[in-house]
């Protein structure tokens, strides 16, 4: 009963807020921002492969995390056909996304979509980690993307089913080319190989990390919301906007261009949907610190040295 009035609550509170909220004209784009969410990931790909070539993967990473995020925000654009391209441009982004993602982004978008049918309830495979612990989430990466595909495909169109089929064949070719050009001694094979191994390794760990930064982050004991968003801008341009997250459900055809402006009209209008924030304010660290401290202290100001196994022993 309680799991249903928290669904109810939920739907109440999103139809007051679409009815309230302006955002028709937040779907549309403008010739550069459409140039923009298509070219976004590739010069951090770029980057993170010159590093990984010169060796220097610390800067490698760092390269390779920004591609990743943006890469992840142009997929999840695209799974919505928010990225201002047509139909076909989408499905060939997407496509070639899932090869330098190492990733099945078609069969990802079947159960992205059923998400946003039905977010966090039984039927939600990729919300499901979000109602475990987070290190249950963080352990879970691996197995829970395999899920992922699994569920993907059975809901999949044919269509969807063949185009997913040919990415998982694509990935495999390009694990295959890898493996192989680690044979060679040749030096411009021997670097290629080696580009190829490192961007394989860091994109597996990645996607193996999407759960408990993706689903649990933002979307971890959100009883009275959908999601949970995110206010700090350092945080946000480093994420690409992919942490307003409840504003996205909310209004999952506005584009990720135009969130920071959706966040500020319904923090306006709504702002009970949006005071779940992804990281901890200051102040919420301060009281989870001073709650812990008053715990510990209260702990050993009411230990009774008489209930000393010891003492009991030689009293």
């Amino acid at each position: 009963m309680k799991a249903n009035n928290t669904q109810d609550n939920k739907s109440i509170a999103i139809k007051n807020a679409i009815n309230v909220v302006q955002w028709q004209d937040l779907r549309q784009l403008t010739r550069g921002q459409i140039a923009y969410n298509i070219i976004l990931p590739y010069p951090f790909l770029l980057l993170s492969w010159w590093f990984a070539s010169q060796s220097w993967y610390v800067l490698a990473c760092g390269a390779s995390y920004l591609f990743f995020a943006a890469a992840f925000r142009q997929a999840h654009d695209g799974y919505h056909h928010s990225l201002g391209t047509g139909k076909r441009t989408t499905t060939g982004i997407l496509l070639l996304l899932s090869v330098l993602l190492m990733t099945s982004l078609h069969s990802i978008r079947a159960t992205h979509m059923a998400h946003h049918r039905d977010p966090l309830g039984d039927s939600d495979i990729e919300g499901s980690l979000a109602k475990v612990s987070w290190w249950r989430a963080m352990l879970g990466g691996v197995t829970y993307r395999l899920d992922i595909y699994r569920q993907g495909l059975r809901l999949s169109s044919r269509r969807n089913q063949r185009i997913a089929y040919l990415e998982f064949g694509l990935i495999a070719l390009v694990v295959l080319v890898a493996l192989v050009l680690t044979a060679f001694t040749i030096p411009a094979l021997a670097m290629l190989a080696q580009i190829l191994m490192y961007h394989i390794l860091t994109m597996t760990l990645a996607n193996a990390s999407v759960g408990i930064i993706a689903v649990w982050g933002v979307h971890h004991d959100c009883d009275e919301t959908i999601a949970r968003t995110e206010r700090n801008p350092l945080v946000n341009l480093l994420t690409f906007n992919l942490l307003y997250h409840v504003e996205h459900h909310l209004f999952p055809a506005v584009p990720s261009n135009h969130l920071p402006a959706l966040a500020k009209r319904l923090d306006a209008a709504a702002p009970h949907l949006t005071k779940q924030h992804v990281l901890p304010t200051m102040a919420t660290i301060m009281e989870f610190l001073n709650n812990r401290w008053n715990k510990l202290k209260d702990k050993y100001q009411n230990n009774d040295d008489s209930e000393c196994p010891i003492r009991k022993r030689f009293a």
